[in-house]
């Protein structure tokens, strides 16, 4: 049976391939878009870790984790730094990393912290940021990248880069008096780290020293080598990160801050904002969805559609069949193990083709999305979608299997 269904198949290849490319690119769309949905929700949830409480101005849990983690748009106020070493020293809490953001460098944004912040912050399953090259920085002026910006921009240690006031990938304002020299450069995290330009504190207040509400008012000509920049205090940051003496103090703490009474102030749950900011990207999640099962419906459709098509071409084949003693129900199990074949067929060739296709795009994707996407698709949607699609051209298939099971042969032989 399986020689005369290969043979059969052979004979009408023309068709038989444009189908199977067909049914094998609908699969790459089904695979790869539930692959990369998968991995990038995986990826976009293990932004951040071990974080209990993320603080900042007043506003929304989604855009503080927006502009604060992902580094998108801007805070719509900052904190005091005296409201900051407050909230630091209270005894819930065990660690602390302060985050000064507002100023970038070609496009890629800047964010003033401190030592804690190579010490505590975690990304993925708990994991520490490493180095590829260099150090934390230890001089005011001394400037960390992550690894999107060294590879994008060329730079390497030793590096004098220079500041721009803003946002925007092009400034007209920026801090050519106090340029930052490069000391170290972060290994690839998959996350906005990779994108972003760590500096001290410190630095952050020197090359703002004489702005008032976003504007140069006045020069007060500090150097690179001026000894007073050592000494420079921060006097507002955007957001903290907040590490708990014990889990159990996360409510408590959090309802304190939010009712702060020096300042009106935000304090979220990480892990509960990623989920809810996930949550609204879920409706173009399930479009996505919906769409690559409707393009894969309609190459089942074509499967069934050409199978249906062949069978006045092949009057002459089944009549020989029938003549020769076959029952109609080896004719309709000859044109099920087409179509079975036809769709095994396509389901491999669409596996190995999105693996090849992420194999070679992994980096890039990494490198342009921050997304850290496996090679091998792995997860159970995968394999229900690869079965689905399986078990639907079997059931599609009976459409012609069952108009030739019916066909008597006397009806067979005058059709030839």
């Amino acid at each position: 049976m399986f020689e005369v269904a290969l043979s059969s198949l052979w004979s009408r290849r023309g068709s038989v391939m444009l189908t199977v490319a067909s049914l094998t690119i609908s699969m790459v769309i089904v695979i790869g878009v539930e692959h990369i949905r998968a991995q990038a929700k995986s990826s976009f949830v293990r932004t951040i870790s071990d974080v209990d409480l993320l603080v900042g101005a007043r506003t929304s849990q989604i855009n503080l984790l927006l502009y604060s983690v992902f580094r998108i748009g801007n805070a719509t106020n900052n904190i005091r730094w005296e409201s900051y070493e407050e909230i630091a020293t209270r005894p819930e809490v065990s660690w602390s990393i302060p985050l000064s953001l507002g100023d970038s460098h070609q496009g890629y944004r800047v964010l003033g912290t401190n030592s804690q912040y190579f010490e505590h912050f975690r990304y993925s399953d708990s994991q520490e940021l490493r180095f590829s090259e260099g150090r934390p920085f230890s001089d005011v002026l001394h400037a960390v990248l992550g690894s999107e910006v060294a590879n994008s921009l060329g730079y390497e240690l030793g590096k004098e880069i220079v500041l721009s006031h803003g946002i925007g990938n092009t400034s007209f304002v920026n801090h050519e008096n106090l340029p930052f020299t490069v000391s170290g450069i972060l290994a690839p995290t998959g996350t906005p780290v990779d994108r972003t330009i760590h500096v001290s504190l410190q630095g952050i207040e020197a090359i703002h020293l004489g702005w008032q509400n976003g504007a140069q008012v006045a020069t007060l000509g500090i150097e690179k080598e001026d000894p007073r920049l050592v000494d420079l205090q921060p006097t507002q940051i955007t957001a903290v990160l907040l590490g708990l003496e014990t889990p159990m103090a996360v409510f408590g703490l959090q309802r304190a801050i939010n009712n702060y009474p020096r300042e009106p102030l935000t304090a979220i749950l990480p892990a509960v904002a990623l989920g809810e900011l996930w949550q609204i990207i879920g409706t173009l999640e399930g479009l996505l969805n919906i769409i690559s099962i409707l393009v894969l419906i309609a190459s089942l459709l074509g499967l069934s559609t050409m199978l249906l098509s062949s069978l006045r071409e092949r009057s002459r084949e089944l009549a020989l069949y029938r003549a020769i003693g076959a029952r109609p129900l080896f004719i309709l199990l000859i044109i099920e193990l087409e179509a079975l074949s036809l769709t095994l067929i396509s389901v491999c060739m669409s596996y190995f083709v999105v693996t090849a296709g992420l194999a070679l795009t992994q980096s890039w994707l990494s490198e342009n999305f921050a997304i850290v996407i496996e090679v091998w698709p792995t997860t159970s949607n995968i394999w229900l979608y690869m079965g689905g699609a399986i078990a639907a051209s079997a059931a599609l298939s009976l459409i012609p299997a069952g108009i030739a099971y019916s066909r008597s042969l006397g009806y067979v032989l005058r059709s030839a």
